[in-house]
């Protein structure tokens, strides 16, 4: 039985944005590949021409050209484009392709009506808010924060700001105040643009007093901006501007700030579960190239698409999302609960939004597969081309039930990356066939590969995802870190010169890759090294099963450890006997008998950072005896009470000390 779920059309090559740069590098570069593994292996080899004939494909706008592509091949310390200037938002905002009255943002949510802008519209909106940031003082390099959720407004104020060569970040309003001081702290914000509250759901949540708790700890802020957003009449509070004051009539033209290529951008933060989030600087120029590489040749938007991802502001799947127009494609913002009133509330916005791409987690797309959703059944999907799933790997049922129940014309594109490069590293492409279970390549000009404990690159087995050549989308640095040395510890301290991600990935003959977990979560029993991702995909396969994180204990001494699961169950369910029974069955079965857990314990919640993510490292640190404060920083989870179970645990099988 065939595990091809999905094969490319005959004439993909007449029909897809790759297709038409394949023949691009033929007619201007005389260039000529036999297949995708030839072109990405030509995109990792040759560098300097690969990123070169990405700006020129693509018409990139600059206000002086670059002196060379490549300066210095090194990592960290890359040099890309030098003596180029030019505006990241400057080209967003050509949307090519798509006329002025055209939408280019159709934004739909809980807490308001839809709000649709046009491309005219959009630039109208960037310039006059950017004339407002001018007339609060904004300049190039001060730091502009937005503690906004997906809606239009965060969206023209990281376009205005890119425009004046200003650094934005944002925080989703979900965030509590000490993980969103923890992040902006570092940064020193000058200006603050924040919404009142929102409706997650049906549930109305008042923001005000976070709002007043983050405008006290910044001492670096000047002018606070209120976004009346869950109550449409409410007046700012303690001397706030009203947005309607930021975003007033002017004269004023819209203009762009040229400046260098790695100039920052925007600050993104990794999620900070273990201490302060690292504030990674992403630059102007990186971040196009790499997204209109991404956006147009491995995911095929342009002006014929309407792109949307289900993401908050507080992960790096918003600031992909929202480069959509510089290829021409429209994008789909959504604020609010994706389970409200039911799981197949996402599916009927593609319909009414007539998204062509859906972008989603891979738990959502499982979380519907339990559910026995069919979202065909309920949704009128046929405009529907492409599917995107990443946060975490997507087993062979998942990308099995998308093409059972979803449609079986499109293209499911399980993808892995990282908010370090704000991109996929691996993905899809329209050029290769989908099989179950399987990334299909790695992305163009992302040197991947797989590294034994040694640092002998291997094929066909289970190694240390790493980077070997560079990327311009690599952070231009990390905030307040004039050295780098934080930069080399985070990802250049294992392999000198080497990027190393933290993710077990296996890359097959074809160039398939597989991701399963990270690798400072390894199950490591008697030498041989289990990713988290399959694990969970069998427990979490069983009806009784709603959630679940698994640890390695090591021993000291050199023997098996110990192999904790944890269990979430379903209401009304108890973990007796027989389901410890089922889940080892299981395993064993469809894994190995290393995969059997030496204790299965139930649990009321998963601990999780504020992007979902499971938190396996602090859970083992915990059972370790490390105290919960050091082993995580409660700000960054959406649940911290969830930790204390495994303090408790940890107290009871704390062996007897002897007494001196």
């Amino acid at each position: 039985m065939t595990d091809v779920l999905w094969t490319p059309p005959a004439d993909v090559l007449q029909r897809s944005r790759i297709g038409a740069y394949l023949r691009w590098l033929a007619e201007r570069r005389g260039l000529t590949f036999a297949d995708y593994d030839a072109l990405w292996r030509w995109s990792v080899t040759d560098l300097d021409a690969f990123w070169r004939s990405i700006w020129d494909h693509f018409g990139v706008v600059a206000h002086t050209p670059p002196t060379a592509t490549l300066a210095d091949r090194d990592m960290p310390g890359t040099r890309w484009f030098p003596g180029a200037t030019l505006n990241y938002a400057e080209n967003v905002l050509r949307m090519p392709g798509r006329a002025d009255d055209e939408p280019v943002v159709v934004a739909h949510g809980q807490t308001r009506p839809p709000v649709t802008l046009t491309a005219g519209q959009l630039r109208e909106q960037v310039r006059r808010v950017a004339a407002g940031l001018r007339r609060l003082g904004v300049t190039t390099g001060d730091r502009v924060a937005a503690y906004a959720p997906n809606i239009p407004e965060t969206y023209v104020l990281m376009l205005a700001t890119a425009s004046l060569g200003a650094i934005f970040s944002s925080c989703a309003p979900e965030f509590g105040t000490r993980s969103v001081t923890d992040r902006w702290q570092q940064i020193e914000p000058r200006i603050l643009v924040a919404v009142d509250g929102y409706r997650y759901g049906d549930k109305p949540v008042d923001r005000r007093a976070e709002v007043a708790a983050i405008r006290a700890a910044l001492p670096s802020l000047r002018h606070t901006v209120s976004i009346p957003y869950l109550d449409p009449d409410g007046s700012p509070a303690n001397g706030a501007l009203a947005w309607a004051e930021l975003a007033a009539e002017t004269d004023e033209p819209l203009a762009f700030t040229p400046v260098p290529f790695d100039h920052p951008l925007y600050v993104l933060y990794s999620s900070g579960t273990t201490g302060l989030p690292k504030p990674i600087v992403h630059g102007h120029g990186g971040i196009l190239l790499e997204h209109l590489k991404m956006l147009a040749l491995h995911h095929d938007l342009g002006p014929a698409d309407r792109f949307f991802w289900f993401t908050t502001t507080g992960w790096m799947m918003w600031n992909f999302l929202v480069s959509g127009p510089a290829v021409g494609a429209a994008i789909v913002l959504f604020d609010g609960n994706p389970g409200h009133p039911d799981l197949g509330a996402m599916w009927r916005l593609a319909e009414q939004t007539g998204t062509t791409y859906f972008g989603t987690s891979a738990p959502f797309l499982l979380a519907c597969r339990k559910a026995g959703l069919v979202p065909r059944e309920i949704a009128d999907l046929s405009a529907l081309r492409g599917l995107g799933s990443t946060g975490a790997p997507l087993p062979a049922e998942g990308f099995t039930w998308v093409y059972d129940t979803v449609g079986s014309d499109l293209q499911l594109q399980s993808l892995s990356g990282g908010t370090d490069v704000c991109t996929g590293f691996v993905g899809g492409v329209p050029l290769l066939p989908v099989h179950a279970g399987e990334i299909a390549c790695r992305a163009l000009g992302a040197k991947v590969e797989a590294r034994s404990p040694d640092g002998t690159p291997v094929l066909g087995e289970l190694g240390e995802l790493v980077i070997t050549e560079p990327m311009p989308s690599m952070p231009v640095g990390f905030w307040n870190d004039p050295d780098g040395v934080r930069y080399r510890e985070a990802y250049f301290d294992v392999y000198p010169g080497v990027w190393r991600h933290g993710d077990w990935i296996t890359i097959n003959s074809r160039g398939g890759c597989v991701i399963t977990g990270r690798s400072d979560a390894t199950l490591n029993r008697g030498g041989v090294r289990l990713g988290t991702a399959e694990f969970y995909s069998v427990v979490e396969g069983l009806d009784e099963v709603v959630d679940s994180v698994v640890v390695h204990l090591e021993d000291d001494e050199g023997g098996a450890g110990e192999l904790l699961l944890f269990v979430v169950l379903a209401e009304g369910v108890a973990l007796d006997d027989e389901l410890r029974r089922t889940i080892c069955r299981e395993l064993r079965t469809a894994l190995s008998p290393r995969h059997v857990p030496d204790e299965i314990h139930q649990v009321r919640a998963v601990p999780r950072t504020l992007s979902a993510k499971k938190l396996e490292v602090p859970v083992k640190k915990i059972l370790t005896g490390t105290p919960v404060d050091q082993a995580a920083a409660k700000g960054a989870l959406v649940n911290p009470e969830s930790l204390a179970a495994f303090a408790t645990l940890a107290q009871h099988r704390a062996p007897d000390r002897p007494t001196t």
